[in-house]
C-alpha cells in the first residue's frame, strides 16, 4: 500500500558555478513557501542536493517540489531529524540509532532508560513544534577523515558503529549497510547535519547523515507522531533492543488531517479485524507467524476465486499443472535462486542424505516439465499453470496478516515462447490480467516498469539480454495508456518485468500481478524447441502471476470492499428473516428454491427477535435479507431487505428468485439496492 502519486514537475534551472542552488531557484521565480516550495535539486547524475550546494562548474538541475515524491522523503527525514533533536532536548541522555523516511512517514530509533509513553510523546511534540517554529536551518558539513567523525561521534555509540562498518573507505560504498542505514552514513562521502540557529547561526543540534534536507524548519507544514515501539538495534535480536518513534509529516495541515482520516478508514477497512468478525481467515500461534487459515465462510471466497481464474486460464489458452512443494537444493541452484533468493527461503531440511528445500517459487518445476520430453515449435506459446503453494521466510517484522505471508498460493504462470512471440504473449497476459482486476471491481491502475541496476552484481544476463528484454515490456506497457512508472534497480536477478498497480476503494496502491521477461532460466535449464528449419533454439520464458498470491488478494478485496462483498462473491449471499416463528416454512422454501440454483442461502432459526436478526446479517455485511410475515405468505411472495438499507416488499415467489439469482450471475460488483439502478456504497 502506498500514498497516491504526486509528479514531480518543474522546469530546469541552471545553477551558474560558484553560487548556491537556492540563488539560481530564487533568480527562476520559484516558489520558497508553500506545498509547491523548491527544497532541493537533483543534479544531471540524478543525485538530490541541499540547496546551499555549490556547483565548480555551470550546472543544470531540475527543482524538486516539496510535495513530490522526493520533496515528501526530505521533508519526513527532515522532520526525524527533529525529532531525535527534541528527544535530546528532553532525554539528554538519549542515545541516537537512525531515522529514515518511510512510506506516509519517519521513524526514528533510540536507546533511552525506559520505553516512551503516551505522554512523552506528547512533550515530544510539543517540543518539535518549538524547534519548528524557530526556523532552525539544516546545513551540511563534509568529515575530513574518519578519525574526525569518531572524535565528534564519540558519545554516540550506535553511530560509530555504522562508520566502523563503513570503514576507513569514507570514498568507498556502504557495504554491510542496509539502504537505511546508508542514509545515515551515505555510500561515499562521510557528512553531519548540523540545525543551526536562524539568528544567531549557532549550531543547536547535529546527526551523521547522508542528506538531503529542507533549507528551514519552518518547511514543515504539519506533522504527528504516532506511536512508539521495541525495534532492535540493525534488526538483530541478539542486538540492543531500543525505543522506536514513528511519525507522519506533511506540507500543509491540510494533507496532515486528510492522511489522518484515511488512517481511520483504513483501520475501519483493516481485513484482519474483518476477517475475525465476519468469521473469515485467522492466524493461529500454534501454527507460527505468516500461517494464515480459512475458515468455512472464507474458504467460500477463496473457491470462488479459484474457481474463476482456473477457469479464465484455461479460456486463455493455459494448461493446468502440478508441482510438489519441496525439491531437492540442485534444483534451486540450477534455476539460479540460490544463492540469490536464499535469504527468503525456509532453511532445508537434511533427507536421504541430500538437502530439500520447501519451495519459495514455481517455475523451477515448470522448467522440469518442459524439459520432460522434445519440444516443436508448433507448441509454442506453451502455457503452463498452477495453484502454487510456496513457502518464504518473511522477517516478523514485514509479516502482515493476509497481505505479507510467509505460507501462500500463487496463481502462477509460465509462457514458454520463441523470441518473436513475446511481444504479443506479453499483449495477452496484459490484457487478461487487467480483465481480471477489473472482473473483481478493481478499475484504476498504472504500470511499473523493474529494470535492473547495472552497478549490481545481483543480476545475470548480457546486456543485450537485458535491453531487449526491457523494450518489449516497456514497448507494450505503454499501448495501454496506462501511466508507466519506473521502478530502477527492481527486477528480479533473471529478467526485468512490468508490475500492475492497483488503486482501492479509498486511493492506496498495492501492488497486485506481474510478468516477468526471462531469459536466463531456459539458458540454465537447457530448454531448446525445434524451430523449423531443424535447428535447436531456445525458448523465452515469460512469468505471470494474476492474482499474485491468493492470499494476499482477498486481503485486498477484503479491505477495498470493507468486508461487504458482492453478492457472487459473498459468503452467504441470502438469509432468511421470519418476523414470526410460523414464517419459517415459507422463507425455508425459498432458501430451497435458491440453493437449486446453486445460491448460498441459509434461513436464522435462531430465538433472536427479527430486528436483532437484521442487526446481525446487517454486520456479516450479506446482500440479500428475506423477510416473510403473514401478508407474505398468502401473497406467496417474499420482502428484501438490502444490505444498503433499501427495502423492496411483496415479491412474488418466482420472481424474488429470479431477481437473487440475476444478481449472484451477473457478477455485478455494485450491491443490490431497491432503488433503481442505484449501487451500494462501499
Amino acid at each position: 500500500m502506498s500514498e497516491p502519486r504526486t509528479p514531480a514537475v518543474a522546469d530546469p534551472v541552471v545553477v551558474p558555478a560558484g553560487t548556491t542552488a537556492a540563488d539560481a531557484v530564487a533568480a527562476a521565480g520559484l516558489p520558497a513557501t508553500g506545498p509547491g516550495a523548491i527544497v532541493v535539486v537533483r543534479d544531471p547524475e540524478g543525485q538530490l542536493r541541499d540547496l546551499d550546494w555549490v556547483p565548480e562548474v555551470d550546472t543544470p538541475v531540475e527543482p524538486v517540489r516539496l510535495d513530490s515524491p522526493d520533496g515528501l522523503n526530505v521533508l519526513r527525514h527532515s522532520t526525524a531529524h527533529v525529532l531525535a533533536q527534541a528527544v535530546q532536548d528532553v532525554f539528554p541522555e538519549a542515545k541516537l540509532g537512525i531515522g529514515p523516511p518511510i512510506e506516509n512517514g519517519f521513524y526514528y530509533d533510540f536507546a533511552v532508560d525506559r520505553p516512551f509513553q503516551p505522554e512523552d510523546l506528547a512533550t515530544l511534540e510539543k517540543r518539535m513544534q518549538e524547534i519548528i517554529r524557530s526556523g532552525q536551518r539544516f546545513r551540511r558539513r563534509r568529515f575530513e577523515s574518519l578519525e574526525e567523525a569518531r572524535r565528534e561521534l564519540a558519545d554516540e555509540p550506535f553511530k560509530l558503529e555504522l562508520i566502523e562498518i563503513k570503514g576507513a573507505g569514507v570514498d568507498g560504498g556502504g557495504a554491510g549497510l542496509d539502504a537505511d542505514e546508508v542514509m545515515e552514513v551515505g555510500a561515499g562521502e562521510l557528512t553531519i547535519y548540523d540545525n543551526l540557529d536562524a539568528e544567531t547561526g549557532k549550531v543547536c543540534w547535529s546527526d551523521l547523515c547522508r542528506g538531503p534536507h529542507l533549507p528551514n524548519t519552518r518547511l514543515i507544514g504539519a506533522f504527528k507522531l504516532m506511536r512508539s515501539a521495541a525495534a532492535y538495534w540493525r534488526g538483530n535480536e541478539r542486538n540492543p533492543q531500543l525505543q522506536r518513534v514513528y511519525g507522519t509529516a506533511w506540507p500543509t495541515r491540510d494533507a496532515l488531517k486528510a492522511y489522518l482520516r484515511l488512517l481511520e478508514e483504513a483501520a475501519r477497512r483493516d481485513h484482519r479485524k474483518l476477517g475475525r468478525d465476519l468469521d473469515l481467515f485467522s492466524f493461529p500461534d500454534e501454527l507460527g507467524s505468516g500461517l494464515p487459515v480459512f475458515h468455512p465462510k472464507g474458504g467460500v471466497i477463496k473457491r470462488e476465486m479459484e474457481d474463476y481464474v482456473r477457469r479464465r486460464h484455461i479460456e486463455e489458452g493455459f494448461q493446468y499443472v502440478g508441482t510438489p512443494h519441496v525439491s531437492k537444493q540442485g534444483l534451486f541452484e540450477t534455476s539460479g535462486h540460490l544463492p540469490y533468493y536464499a535469504e527468503t527461503m525456509f532453511p532445508p531440511m537434511e533427507l536421504e542424505g541430500s538437502a530439500y528445500y520447501l519451495k519459495a517459487m514455481n517455475c523451477p518445476m515448470h522448467n522440469l516439465i518442459y524439459k520432460s520430453r522434445g519440444r516443436s515449435y508448433r507448441e509454442l506459446p506453451l502455457r503452463l499453470f498452477e495453484f502454487g503453494s510456496v513457502y518464504r521466510y518473511e522477517k516478523s517484522g514485514v509479516v502482515h496478516g493476509l497481505t505479507r505471508v510467509r505460507g501462500f498460493a500463487q496463481d502462477d504462470s509460465h509462457s514458454y515462447v520463441t523470441p518473436e512471440q513475446a511481444p504479443d504473449e506479453i499483449r495477452h497476459l496484459l490484457t487478461f490480467i487487467l480483465g481480471l482486476l477489473r472482473d473483481f471491481g478493481l478499475e484504476d491502475f498504472y504500470i511499473e516498469l523493474s529494470t535492473r541496476d547495472p552497478r549490481s552484481d545481483k543480476f545475470i544476463g548480457s546486456d543485450e539480454e537485458w535491453e531487449t528484454a526491457t523494450e518489449v515490456l516497456e514497448r507494450v506497457a505503454r499501448e495501454t495508456g496506462l501511466e508507466l512508472v519506473p521502478d530502477p534497480g527492481g527486477a528480479a536477478y533473471y529478467g526485468p518485468k512490468i508490475s500492475v498497480q492497483a488503486r482501492d476503494a479509498i486511493g492506496r496502491t498495492w501492488q497486485m500481478s506481474t510478468i516477468q521477461y526471462d531469459f536466463n532460466q531456459p539458458a540454465r535449464f537447457g530448454l531448446e524447441y525445434q524451430a523449423p528449419d531443424g535447428s535447436r533454439q531456445r525458448p523465452v520464458m515469460i512469468h505471470s502471476a494474476k492474482f499474485g498470491s491468493i492470499e494476499r488478494f482477498l486481503g485486498v478485496l477484503t479491505e477495498h470492499y470493507a468486508g461487504a462483498f458482492p453478492a457472487w462473491l459473498a459468503p452467504v449471499q441470502v438469509v432468511g428473516i421470519p418476523i414470526r416463528e410460523e414464517h419459517t416454512t415459507h422463507l425455508e422454501s425459498f432458501v430451497a428454491a435458491l440453493r437449486a440454483e446453486g445460491i448460498r442461502a441459509e434461513v436464522d432459526t435462531s430465538d433472536d427477535r427479527m430486528q436483532k436478526k437484521i442487526r446481525t446479517a446487517q454486520q456479516q455485511k450479506i446482500p440479500f435479507m428475506a423477510l416473510a410475515g403473514d401478508a407474505d405468505v398468502e401473497a406467496g411472495a417474499i420482502s428484501f431487505r438490502y444490505r444498503d438499507g433499501s427495502q423492496r416488499n411483496g415479491v412474488p415467489f418466482a420472481e424474488a428468485v429470479a431477481h437473487v439469482v440475476e444478481v449472484v450471475r451477473s457478477r455485478t460488483n455494485s450491491g443490490p439496492s431497491a432503488g433503481p439502478g442505484a449501487a451500494e456504497p462501499a
